[in-house]
This record gives C-alpha cells, sequence and structure tokens, in this order.
C-alpha cells in the first residue's frame, strides 16, 4: 500500500461512522451536512424507516445511531429494541421534537444513550455524538429537569394507558368498556385511578397531561 493510501485508511478509521434515522428526508440532508463538516466523524448511511435502520446497521455497523422516535410503521423506541437485541452495545442518540418525559424514559429504558431535541441540534448534536461515542451519556439540562419533575410519581399501568388512550380517541366509558372486554366498573376503577396518578380534574385534562408527557400519542 502506498504511503498516502496508508495515511487515508488510517484517518477514515479514526472517524465516528454515523448512521441517520428519520423519515423527513430534508432533515436528514441538514444533519449529514452537520457532520460531514467535522473532520473526526461522517454520515455513512441513512434510513427512512424503522425496517431501514435495522437492515442499514447490520451492513454498516456504525458507531453512532441519530434515531427519530416518530416514524410510520416502526416507531423509534421499536427500532432502538431492534437494533440492541442484536447488537446490545449499540450506541443510540435519540433526535426529537418530543420533550415528555415518558417519551424519554421509554427511549432510555431501550438503551437510548442520548435523547436530543431537534431544535437544539447546533448546540448540542456534535457533543454529544463525540460523547456517546467516548462510552458517556448524554442528556441536556432541560431534559433532566423533566424527568427530575416526574420523579417517584406513580406510573400508569400499562391498562389504564389502554384506557387513557382509548378515551384520547373520543370513546366513552361503555366504549372503552367493550373495547377491551371488561366491565364499565373496572373502567370507571381505572379512569379514577389514571386522574389521581396525574393529578387531573377530569377525563380531558388527563388526556392533555399524557399527550404532553408522551403517556399517550393521537
Amino acid at each position: 500500500m502506498k504511503e498516502h493510501e496508508a495515511s487515508f485508511v488510517s484517518g477514515e478509521s479514526r472517524r465516528i461512522r454515523v448512521l441517520t434515522v428519520d423519515d423527513h428526508s430534508l432533515f436528514r440532508k441538514g444533519v449529514a451536512t452537520l457532520v460531514n463538516a467535522e473532520a473526526d466523524m461522517n454520515v455513512v448511511a441513512e434510513a427512512s424507516t424503522g425496517a431501514e435502520a435495522i437492515d442499514l446497521f447490520k451492513q454498516y455497523h456504525p458507531d453512532i445511531t441519530l434515531m427519530d422516535l416518530q416514524m410510520p410503521g416502526m416507531g423509534g423506541i421499536e427500532t432502538i429494541a431492534g437494533i440492541r437485541r442484536d447488537f446490545p452495545n449499540a450506541r443510540i442518540i435519540v433526535l426529537t421534537t418530543y420533550r415528555g418525559d415518558a417519551q424519554i424514559m421509554r427511549a432510555l429504558k431501550a438503551g437510548a444513550r442520548a435523547y436530543l431535541l431537534k431544535d437544539q441540534l447546533d448546540l448540542e448534536l456534535l457533543d454529544a455524538i463525540r460523547a456517546v461515542h467516548a462510552a458517556q451519556k448524554r442528556i441536556p439540562v432541560g431534559i433532566a429537569a423533566e424527568l427530575a419533575e416526574h420523579t417517584g410519581e406513580d406510573e400508569l399501568s400499562g391498562r389504564e394507558i389502554e384506557v387513557l388512550q382509548l378515551i384520547a380517541n373520543g370513546n366513552a366509558n361503555k366504549e372503552v368498556a367493550a373495547r377491551l372486554l371488561i366491565g364499565e366498573a373496572t373502567v370507571k376503577g381505572h379512569v379514577n385511578n389514571i386522574l389521581a396518578k396525574l393529578d387531573a380534574k377530569d377525563r380531558t385534562q388527563a388526556v392533555t397531561i399524557a399527550l404532553r408527557r408522551g403517556i399517550i400519542e393521537l
């Protein structure tokens, strides 16, 4: 191998190889422009769906994966879990517009090592890539504060989340009961628990709080 070729390969091997996952092509291009302008990192692949992300991860074995949460079909959290089933050491950074504590906790439990808001990318992204590549975690102050605000609170159970999601979709208690094959009195009990846990005055406020926190989605 010639001397200049050896130098080139050595330089490439030191660069942080990045996979971006987002269903908006313009956003992916913006991230690629930001990342590729750095001497120590480059985007090696882009995915627009969760399934594509898993396939590309297997093909490229990137050092860092930048993951959106809201995508058609397989969402970001499911994709993170899918990647980490086969590659438990995968280093994944969430890039999203959602700051709700429930979404943050789901992403971290799935294995994300950093959680960034898309409107903070110019300030946070490059440092986060380097930090996570160095086996660190990166949670910005605002995101940490969102988590801390709800630390120690009772979480909604899986069944309570199902009930609240159906309520948010416009179903009355009777309809919720029919869909979940449970009694209407049981639904009322779940609703009372939901109101207490979310400190909500009524069903409408409970839905509003749950949407803001990322507990449910519309």
